[in-house]
């Protein structure tokens, strides 16, 4: 009696089949990890980002401990953007609700979008950097020479005393660039007014 011998057609075809799901997934895989990776990031403060939830109670805020923060803001090339805060640095009370404006003004001579990004330094305290409301991620479209304030409201979390990583830290630094914006994302390209890029200081 002969036994049947199996179709190679058949077995090539389930095994090209098998390939592309696996192609698609991944694909597929490759789109959703970038939200994922960005509420990770946000719940958790990995690689810098500041944290996002609501204010503490007052109770929880510590009288007398504190966190100097430094504030750093640059235009990348091309958005004809200046763009400073009110302040180059405030001591904060930790566990105590911050707020903390910065001015951005189109310099260049038609209306242009831009939107912000941040980081926190050193990259462990984005842990215990909380942000309540923030402009980041906002578009903002402004009109030649129009001029607007933005905030941005947080707190450092008491426990960075409890983490034997970040509690002899006593300063720390938020990082904000505008970049142009297409469709609510910052994009990069050629310099549209060289004299906006890294734009620094007071106004």
């Amino acid at each position: 009696m002969m036994t049947p011998r199996a179709n190679p057609g058949r077995g090539a075809t389930r095994t090209a089949f098998a390939c592309a799901g696996l192609a698609i997934g991944m694909i597929g895989l490759a789109f959703a990890s970038v939200p994922l990776y960005d509420a990770f990031c946000k719940a958790t403060g990995y690689d810098g980002t500041p944290r996002q939830g609501p204010a503490l109670a007052a109770s929880a805020a510590r009288a007398h401990d504190s966190m100097v923060v430094h504030f750093d803001t640059n235009v990348a090339p091309g958005l004809a953007w200046k763009f400073a805060p009110e302040a180059n640095r405030v001591e904060a009370t930790l566990g105590e609700t911050k707020t903390v404006f910065f001015r951005v003004q189109n310099t260049g001579s038609k209306p242009s979008t831009g939107v912000a990004t941040f980081n926190v330094q050193p990259g462990l305290m984005g842990s215990y950097f909380v942000k309540i409301a923030c402009f980041c991620f906002n578009e903002q479209t402004l009109q030649p020479g129009e001029t607007l304030d933005v905030p941005v409201v947080f707190y450092v979390d008491p426990a960075v005393r409890d983490d034997s990583n970040t509690a002899h830290l006593s300063e720390m630094t938020l990082s904000y660039t505008y970049f142009a914006a297409k469709n609510g994302q910052p994009v990069t390209g050629s310099v549209a007014n060289s004299a906006s890029s890294g734009s620094k200081g007071d106004f």
